[in-house]
C-alpha cells in the first residue's frame, strides 16, 4: 500500500489487491481466497447494500464469528461508505439491543445460528435491514455438504423476506459489474467504524475511528516485524476475534500491505497449530493466556512450527515464566505490545531488532505520544516513578459515542493538546522502556501503601501449580483493605495449600504486598476478549458483606 494515495480503509486494500491479483489473501478453514476474489466479492457486497436501501453514513452492525464473510462484510461496509459496528458473535439479546440502540445501527450481518436472537429485537431497535450468513456459505461445495453430513458446521433456521437477505445470493445477485459499484467512497477523515469496549464499565461504550486513525495505526503495527520478512510476504495466524481491536491492527491489516491472513471461525489448539504447519505462518497473535494452553497442549511436539518468525501476545501482562518457557522451547521469545481500543490498538511495542527487559510492553511507536503523570494533579512524574499514562496523537478518538460525562473523564485538554486517560499506571525507564504497572481503579489501598493487583497476580502465576490468579481489596475498618487471591491450579496439581502460596509470595513480595487470603477456584470471571475481570470478584466480595 502506497499511503500517500490511499484514502480510505477500502482504497488501502483495492490498491494493494491490483498488485497481488492471484496471491492468497485469506485463508478460511483450509479453503484460500486470493486478492481478487476478495475485492470482486466485497465490491458485490456493496452493491448488494446499496440495492438493499443502504446508504452512506449509516451504521451496519457485523454479528458473526471470524471467517472470510467478516472480512467481506468489512470490505464491503467500507466501499459503500457505511460505518461497521463490529460485535462479539456470542452477545444476547440484552447486549445486542443496547449496541444496536446506541449505535444507532439500521443494518446487521449475522449467522444463521444467531438469527432468532436478531429478529427477537428488531421491534425494540432502529435495525430494518439484516444480512444472515451461514457460516460455510463461500466454502466449496463439498465441503459444505461434509460440514453438514458429518453435522461439524452449526446450522440454524432463517426466514428470509423483503428486508432479510441471504449473505451468498446477495454475492451472486451483484457479482461484480460496471453499473452495480457504489460510486461514493468516504474521506479519510469520516468515521470507518464503531468498537464497542469490553470495559470496566456498565455499559460498553462506543469508540468511533476515523479511516486515517485505522490506516496510520494498523499499518504502524503490521510492520513492525519487517526487518525478519516482507510485510507481502507475512502469513497471520488471527486468533484474536476480528471485533477486537487486537484482531483489527494486528490480523486485518495484514491484508492493506499484501500478506495472508489465516482465520478460524474459534479458537481450537490443535486446529491451530495444523494451520501454522500446513500453511507456514510466519506470526501468530495470541493472548497469554493461548500461549499458556499451548506450553502445555499434550499433542504439541506433532507439529512443526519453526515457520513462524514472529510471536506476539497483547491484551494482558505475558507472565515472566510463560516467556521464559515458550524461548527455552522454541528459541524465539514472545514479543509484548501494550494498546487499548481508544488509542486504535498499540501505543508500545517490543522491536524485533533489540531485546527489551523481560516485564517491559516496548517502546513507544512512532504515532503516538506519551505522558506519565500523577492522577491527582496530571503533573509529570520523574522518569522510573509510577503514574498515570496519557496518550495523543495526531490522529486520535476524542470522544466516545453518547456519553458526555464519560468522554470529559477520559479526554482532557492540556496545553491545547487532547489527551487519552488510559487509567493505568505505567512507568517509563530512561532507555524508553514502558511497563504496565496496574489500572488506578485496581490498586489496594492497604495500610497506607498502594498495592498493584497486577504485580501480585504476576507472581502468583510464575508459581508451577498456578494457572490463574485474581487479586482484590477486601474492605477493612483498620487496614482500608485486606489483600485477598483467588487462585485458579492446573488440573494436574494436587495438595497445594494457600499457606504453600502465601508462604512463595513471602519470598517474591515486600511484606505488605502479601496476600492475607487465598481462595481456590476452577475458573476466574473473563471478559468476552480473555481479560480478567476483577470487577465481578470485588462485587462479589462487596455482596458476601452487606449479606453477613
Amino acid at each position: 500500500m502506497n499511503k500517500n494515495t490511499a484514502q480510505n480503509i477500502f482504497s488501502a486494500f483495492a490498491e494493494t489487491a491490483g498488485r497481488r491479483k492471484n496471491d492468497t489473501a485469506v485463508v478460511y478453514l483450509g479453503t484460500q481466497f486470493s486478492y481478487r476474489r476478495v475485492k470482486d466479492m466485497a465490491e458485490s457486497f456493496a452493491a448488494g447494500l446499496r440495492h438493499a436501501g443502504l446508504t452512506a453514513g449509516q451504521k451496519i452492525m457485523i454479528y458473526i464469528p471470524n471467517s472470510i464473510q467478516w472480512v467481506v462484510a468489512w470490505l464491503g461496509i467500507q466501499k459503500m461508505g457505511g460505518v461497521c459496528v463490529p460485535i462479539t458473535p456470542i452477545y444476547t439479546p440484552h447486549d445486542l439491543r443496547y449496541i444496536a440502540n446506541d449505535s444507532g445501527a439500521e443494518a446487521i450481518v449475522c449467522a444463521d445460528t444467531n438469527f432468532g436472537y436478531v429478529t427477537s429485537v428488531l421491534p425494540e431497535t432502529q435495525l430494518k435491514k439484516v444480512i444472515v450468513t451461514k457460516m460455510a456459505d463461500l466454502l466449496p461445495w463439498w465441503k459444505r455438504g461434509f460440514g453438514y453430513l458429518f453435522d461439524v458446521i452449526p446450522r440454524g433456521k432463517t426466514a428470509l423476506d423483503e428486508n432479510t437477505f441471504s449473505f451468498r445470493k446477495l454475492l451472486a445477485q451483484y457479482r461484480k459489474s460496471p453499473q452495480n459499484q457504489p460510486a461514493v467512497e468516504p474521506d479519510g477523515d469520516e468515521i470507518a467504524e464503531i468498537l464497542y469496549t469490553g470495559g470496566t464499565t456498565k455499559f460498553p461504550k462506543g469508540v468511533p475511528f476515523t479511516h486515517n486513525l485505522f490506516l496510520v495505526s494498523a499499518l504502524e503495527q503490521i510492520t513492525i516485524s519487517k526487518s525478519l520478512f516482507p510485510p507481502e510476504k507475512n502469513v497471520v495466524l488471527g486468533n484474536a476475534p476480528l471485533f477486537h481491536i487486537l484482531g483489527q491492527t494486528c490480523g486485518l491489516a495484514t491484508l492493506l500491505v499484501g500478506g495472508t491472513l489465516i482465520l478460524q471461525p474459534k479458537i481450537n489448539l490443535d486446529a491451530a497449530l495444523d494451520a501454522i504447519q500446513r500453511f507456514k505462518a510466519k506470526t501468530m497473535i495470541g493472548v497469554p493466556t493461548l500461549y499458556r494452553m499451548i506450553l502445555e497442549h499434550v499433542r504439541l511436539d506433532q507439529y512443526d512450527l519453526s515457520s513462524v518468525q514472529y510471536w506476539f501476545s497483547a491484551g494482558d501482562l505475558l507472565p515472566v515464566e510463560i516467556g521464559r518457557r515458550w524461548e527455552e522451547k522454541f528459541g524465539r521469545k514472545i514479543r509484548q505490545g501494550y494498546g487499548a481500543t481508544e488509542t486504535c490498538g498499540g501505543v508500545a511495542m517490543c522491536p524485533v531488532d533489540i531485546d527489551t527487559p523481560p516485564k517491559s510492553v516496548g517502546r513507544i511507536v512512532a504515532s503516538k505520544k506519551i505522558k506519565i503523570v500523577d492522577p491527582a494533579t496530571l503533573e509529570p512524574v520523574k522518569t522510573g516513578d509510577p503514574g498515570e499514562l496519557l496518550v495523543s496523537a495526531e490522529h486520535m478518538v476524542t470522544y466516545y459515542l453518547n456519553k458526555p460525562e464519560e468522554t470529559s473523564e477520559s479526554f482532557i485538554e492540556i496545553d491545547n493538546v487532547k489527551w487519552y486517560r488510559t487509567a493505568d499506571v505505567m512507568s517509563l525507564d530512561a532507555d524508553g522502556n514502558l511497563y504496565f504497572v496496574d489500572r488506578t481503579v485496581d490498586t489496594i489501598k492497604h495500610k497506607g501503601y498502594r498495592v498493584s493487583a497486577s504485580e501480585i497476580e504476576s507472581v502468583l502465576q510464575e508459581h508451577q501449580a498456578v494457572i490463574g490468579a485474581c487479586v482484590v481489596g477486601v474492605p477493612d475498618d483498620k487496614v482500608g483493605e485486606r489483600i485477598k487471591a483467588y487462585v485458579v491450579l492446573k488440573e494436574d496439581i494436587k495438595g497445594i495449600t494457600g499457606y504453600e502460596l502465601i508462604k512463595w509470595c513471602r519470598k517474591n513480595l515486600v511484606a505488605y504486598k502479601v496476600p492475607q487470603y487465598i481462595e481456590f477456584r476452577d475458573m476466574l470471571p473473563k471478559s468476552k476478549v480473555g481479560k480478567l475481570l476483577r470487577r465481578e470478584i470485588r462485587d462479589e466480595e462487596q455482596r458476601r458483606k452487606e449479606t453477613r
